[in-house]
């Protein structure tokens, strides 16, 4: 069983072991809704799983693929030791959702995956905050803007994430935030601040995981 006990969770929760502990591929097996939950949406392939096992340092946590849509479950991660069900809840739970956009799978089940996205995120009481990661090469896109206006309209707290820093020039990244702030300005369930992170050269972690913890304790 870990150290880690229900209360104020602070960033050295990103240095405990971390585990897997389910795949979610319909609502009726969403673990009890108990401890807060942290979830990462972006489209396929912008890193959300690199990003995970950067943020707990366990290379293998998450699976990576080249291969857009690979993920097709909501995985949820937790400190190692316990079990996420009644009675042995974690103090938070990472929460790893399908990526959405381009998917080499059949479009029935994209459709599938895609619905329980939503569902999810119109109806987990426990969801404290989306971090929705863009990948910084590209900008924010049609989909995302999808994606966004679903969470404006389910007032469901989300921050944006940069990925991929280190693939664009230094000086484009203070302007790329800019921007980005830009057209967040709006959109009332926008956290106002975007963070600029690169799993590969392992940059804005830290301010990721002071953000997680804030919102976690209702910051």
């Amino acid at each position: 069983m870990s150290d880690y006990v229900s209360g104020a969770v602070g960033v050295e929760i990103f240095t405990a072991p971390w585990a897997f502990i389910r795949g979610v591929p319909a609502m009726k097996f969403l673990p009890p809704e108990g401890p807060p939950e942290i979830a990462f949406a972006g489209r396929s392939n912008v890193g959300k799983s690199s990003l995970i096992n950067a943020l707990v340092r366990r290379n293998g946590l998450a699976r990576t693929s080249n291969t857009p849509g690979r993920t097709q479950e909501l995985n949820y991660f937790v400190p190692d030791g316990y079990s996420g069900d009644a009675g042995d809840m974690p103090p938070m739970a990472l929460v790893d959702m399908p990526g959405y956009g381009y998917a080499t799978a059949p479009k029935e089940k994209v459709d599938e995956w895609t619905k329980l996205v939503f569902d999810y995120l119109k109806g987990r009481v426990t969801l404290k905050r989306v971090y929705v990661l863009i990948d910084s090469r590209h900008g924010i896109k049609k989909n995302d803007e999808e994606v966004l206006g679903l969470l404006d309209k389910a007032a469901v707290s989300y921050q944006i994430v940069l990925t991929k820093t280190d693939k664009i020039k230094a000086p484009a990244v203070p302007k790329l935030i800019a921007e980005t702030l830009e057209k967040i300005r709006r959109r009332p369930a926008a956290f106002p601040e975007v963070l600029a992170t690169s799993s590969e050269k392992n940059e804005g972690l830290d301010e990721l995981r002071a953000a997680i913890a804030l919102a976690v304790n209702g910051g």
